[in-house]
């Protein structure tokens, strides 16, 4: 079916001002992902999972205007990892660390494609073009067919330290488009780290394939950069026993899209996606989840916190698809905002759609404004109003920032929220 002439006109404008990189294993991959994209043409308003979220500039040729925040205080500073620094999409050799990690081999897409032969040959674009039923994630597979770079990591053994992706901003009107693998073998543990703004137009990809018994620990925090544009896209495959726990942390941020997609395929998995979000004013942060349970006995926990003020919104569209035979499934879905005004809102969808009977799946989707008991409470007993609100604040913010397994890396999150909440007193 022929596109509508809006769409397709958006559509034809936006892909003849990208450059497709050519040759190498990544070939066939992009060249399908562009088919793709052409087909489904690229969001618009009128899509049902963009009705809460206007793609406008996300999809406009040219990037708007971002200003820049000299970030001072780096979220985990204190943490021993391997730092690979991108600046507005383009890697930075001088500011990265060797990409020399034992138990893990770690090159960029950048250079790694122009081989015929490559691991991540079987991963790339796969697991995006899988994500795309039956909901179309058109951005997911623009980024597939036209970044630019990324980190390809194939992990054998588990590494002593995390590996850091370190994304700066320098450029008002950059446009940048990175894509990363991530294969975790059997029995192996990793932690990847994401933090900064990457660009005034930031569009990832990350596609993670988990073997049996193995496990991967995500940590993201976005950046201060306020006036910002992102669209992230997580693909992630789960084999036999294995782990996979997502969390991200978005203060800031005129718009921010951050989708995740989970496919079961082994039994006795697990897989946590949560998001800690607090937001000021112009402030839009969207949270797309989408489960898959194609197997027996396995868990799914997806938990969403969002702080909202001074006409600041919120998004929450989750859901949870339990095929026929994933008997034992345990889905467990929350979304919940805390409105500190009047002006804030939040949108949420949450989804069940089953398909086996022996199932325990729930979600709940509740907006409130502080609790006045409590607030009185601490107030009573000497507390000022605004360390009481910040105090009441970050124990909602809790059972998200909990799903964070390391102690060290949590700590962070809960420092990083709480010097946003005295910013703004």
């Amino acid at each position: 079916m022929a596109l509508p002439k809006l769409k397709q006109d958006a559509t034809d404008a936006r892909l003849a001002a990208l450059d497709m990189p050519q040759g190498g294993w990544t070939e066939a991959a992009r060249k399908s992902a562009l088919a793709r994209v052409q087909a489904m043409g690229l969001p618009s308003r009128r899509d049902e999972y963009w009705k809460y979220t206007r793609p406008d500039t996300l999809v406009q040729v040219e990037a708007l205007e971002a200003a820049l925040y000299d970030e001072t205080d780096m979220p985990f500073e204190g943490v021993d990892r391997l730092k690979i620094v991108f600046v507005d999409g383009v890697f930075d050799a001088d500011a990265s660390d060797d990409l020399t990690l034992s138990g893990v081999q770690i090159e960029r897409l950048a250079e790694a494609q122009s081989a015929d032969i490559h691991w991540a040959k079987d991963l790339y674009g796969t697991l995006e073009a899988r994500g795309q039923t039956p909901v179309e994630r058109p951005l997911a597979a623009l980024n597939t067919a036209f970044a630019t770079d990324g980190v390809l990591i194939h992990v054998t053994q588990t590494p002593a330290r995390p590996i850091h992706a370190i994304y700066r901003h320098t450029s008002t009107t950059s446009d940048a488009i990175l894509h990363h693998c991530i294969k975790v073998e059997e029995g192996a543990s990793a932690t990847f780290l994401e933090t900064g703004p990457g660009a005034a137009r930031f569009n990832t990809g990350m596609e993670v394939e988990i073997a049996p018994g193995a496990t991967l620990h995500h940590v993201r925090a976005q950046g201060r950069d306020h006036e910002r544009r992102a669209a992230t896209h997580i693909f992630a495959r789960l084999g036999t026993e294995s782990v996979f726990k997502s969390f991200t942390l978005t203060a800031n941020g005129v718009l921010t899209r951050n989708e995740t997609v989970i496919e079961f395929t082994g039994d006795d998995a697990m897989a946590t996606v949560a998001g800690a979000s607090v937001g000021d004013g112009d402030f839009h942060n969207d949270s797309t989840v989408f489960v898959t349970h194609d197997a027996v006995n396995c868990e799914s926990r997806q938990v969403f916190k969002k702080v909202l003020r001074n006409g600041a919104t919120g998004v929450f569209q989750g859901k949870i698809l339990v095929k026929e035979g994933a008997q034992k499934t345990d889905g467990y879905q929350i979304s919940q905002s805390l409105l500190l005004d009047d002006d804030s809102q939040f949108l949420a969808k949450p989804e069940l759609e089953i398909y086996a009977d022996d199932v325990a799946c729930s979600h709940g989707s509740t907006s409130g404004a502080i609790d006045e008991t409590a607030l009185f409470y601490l107030r009573s007993r000497g507390v000022s109003q605004s360390d009481a609100t910040d105090l009441l604040t970050l124990a909602f913010l809790a059972e998200a920032v909990e799903e964070i397994e390391a102690e060290d890396l949590r700590d962070d999150m809960v420092a990083r929220l709480e010097n946003w909440l005295k910013r703004r007193r």
